[in-house]
């Protein structure tokens, strides 16, 4: 039985890789994930304003009087609300990984404004990463910016990226576009080896007692993975780049019907920190007994078998089947 598949370029073992999240945090418990089966490793995000504080930091202290005040001291998140890890510390941090593991270690820039943040892609390479996947976490809440500038600042960040680095690079995003085939197939000509399908944005809800906005984490569910199965299932016949499907995989299940759209890679992390870094033994164990059963020898064999292009009825991915799932609930069913 052959699990193997190629993601960005990179031969890995399976198709299950541990997607940005604490888990990858300390060198021990990305040891534990190579163990249990990881096939490669996403490393938790560097961010835009971790970087920008840094610098603002070190130009305040070589510019500014010591007896001069900042007028404002909290316009950026607290150091302690991002990762324990600074900007060098990741760094550090990717070298060691590289060193005590043997799969892949893929790095995670997330930003969304072009600045000097970026050329941090170029020292994560030079650290060791063996790709760098770029999350561009933007809300466009600006009433005057206009659909096509959202889009060519992804453009233009995944441009900037990409000349600055030689290993793969893919783009991690929402799915918040008027016309996201086009915007994907836009972001593979700029560049991007790969499209990670879908970032989660983290909606924050009110405290009704001290009347404030409160962020708050919610894990996934394994529903959620109807999004990006829909979008990958549509896009695979049309890029030639690689796929990989995030959000809403807990499971052998979630993971087969991804890889049958067409999804080159699965990359999970709720699942992960529920139940432990021992559920991607269970979910290979799980995808052989399955293979074995329905007569598939390897992934590549399974890769794609219903994308819109390989199943009879490609509208059940579109429009049609939006009509269908609503007519299908009759009346009666309501209590």
């Amino acid at each position: 039985m052959n699990l193997e598949t190629k993601y960005l370029g990179l031969k890995l073992k399976n198709p299950l890789v541990p997607s940005a999240s604490p888990l990858s945090s300390e060198v021990a418990s990305v040891k534990r994930l190579e163990d249990a089966g990881a096939s490669a490793v996403v490393m938790y995000s560097l961010f835009e304003e971790q970087i920008t504080r840094e610098s603002r930091a070190l130009d305040h202290f070589l510019n500014v009087p010591s007896d001069s005040y900042a007028e404002a001291l909290s316009y950026l998140p607290e150091p302690d609300q991002y990762h324990n890890l600074e900007a060098e510390e990741y760094l550090e941090h990717i070298s060691a990984l590289k060193k005590a593991v043997d799969i892949p270690i893929i790095a995670s820039l997330n930003g969304a404004s072009k600045g000097g943040w970026m050329e941090y892609a170029k020292k994560m390479q030079d650290a060791g990463a063996d790709a760098l996947e770029l999350n561009v976490y933007y809300i466009a809440a600006n009433p005057e910016l206009t659909s096509a500038q959202v889009e060519q600042m992804y453009i233009d960040d995944l441009k900037a990226v990409k000349q600055s680095v030689t290993i793969p690079v893919s783009i991690k995003l929402g799915p918040y576009f008027s016309a996201f085939g086009n915007m994907a197939r836009r972001l593979e000509e700029a560049g991007a080896d790969g499209l990670v399908l879908f970032n989660r944005f983290y909606q924050p809800d009110i405290d009704l007692e001290t009347k404030e906005v409160a962020p708050t984490l919610e894990l996934s569910n394994s529903f959620e993975k109807r999004l990006p199965l829909r979008w990958i299932a549509m896009l695979r016949p049309h890029l030639k780049g690689s796929l990989a499907a995030t959000t809403g995989i807990h499971s052998a299940e979630d993971v087969i019907k991804m890889i049958l759209v067409g999804a080159d890679a699965t990359m999970m992390a709720s699942t992960l920190l529920r139940e432990g870094s021992g559920k991607l033994k269970t979910i290979a164990e799980d995808l052989k007994i399955w293979m074995e059963e329905n007569e598939y020898e390897s992934v590549d064999e399974m890769k794609g078998a219903m994308s819109s292009a390989s199943v009879g009825d490609a509208s059940t991915f579109e429009r049609a089947n939006y009509i269908r799932i609503l007519q299908s609930y009759k009346s009666d069913n309501i209590v």
